[in-house]
């Protein structure tokens, strides 16, 4: 199998190849050919996501594409019924959805049945999403208490490995790395969902803004 990060640096260097134009027209006044400094053009960003979204279907999550316009009919098509609960600085209009102000308490959320949240950064190669709890997403009870956790996602927040990501990130923020639904197994290897977190996790990929 290939490696991962092999394939997406090969094609980050096909990308780039040709990349590097020189002028081969006569200058006008010495007749002499011009040259033109070297251009890079940026890789396409697109297997980066591809990648993602495979590798966190591959964890049995949820996984789907969608347009901006498209988002707030995606978040509710995701949701179950029942109540939901959304962090205060979401900026998606979630109709019914209540606002966490903090004051929930555990017994509290274990009554509602899904949460929104946005992310602050997706691993293609680990197909692993990184909240740092900002208040697109909330404190950390609200995305493990619920049944169903609906994360969005953008481009731009899509990077292709852990260092990368490890860069981007406040290590004094609390974090929490999620890697699927939450799942164990007991000694006989029976997997369990839902013990430690969400049940469900339904990943919503969106252009970047």
């Amino acid at each position: 199998m290939t490696d991962a990060r092999t394939e997406i640096l090969a094609r980050v260097r096909e990308a780039l190849a040709g990349s590097t134009v020189e002028s081969a027209e006569a200058h006008p006044e010495t007749g002499r050919a011009s040259e033109v400094e070297p251009v890079e053009t940026p890789p396409s960003h697109a297997p980066v996501v591809d990648l993602f979204a495979e590798r966190v279907a591959d964890y049995r999550a949820v996984v789907e594409r969608c347009s901006a316009a498209e988002l707030a009919d995606r978040i509710a098509a995701a949701l179950p019924e029942g109540p939901v609960v959304v962090p205060p600085g979401l900026g998606i209009d979630v109709p019914g959805a209540v606002v966490d102000d903090g004051t929930l308490t555990a017994a509290d959320l274990d009554r509602i049945a899904a949460v929104v949240t946005a992310a602050r950064v997706g691993i293609a190669e680990t197909g692993t999403i990184v909240l740092d709890h900002g208040l697109d997403q909330g404190r950390r009870a609200i995305s493990l208490v619920p049944d169903t956790h609906v994360c969005i996602v953008r481009e731009d927040q899509i990077v292709p490995d852990v260092p990368d990501a490890v860069a981007l990130l406040d290590p004094t923020h609390p974090l929490t790395w999620i890697s699927g639904p939450s799942a164990t197994s007991d000694i006989e290897l029976d997997r369990v969902e839902g013990v430690h977190g969400p049940r469900t996790l339904h990943v919503l990929i969106t252009p970047a803004e």
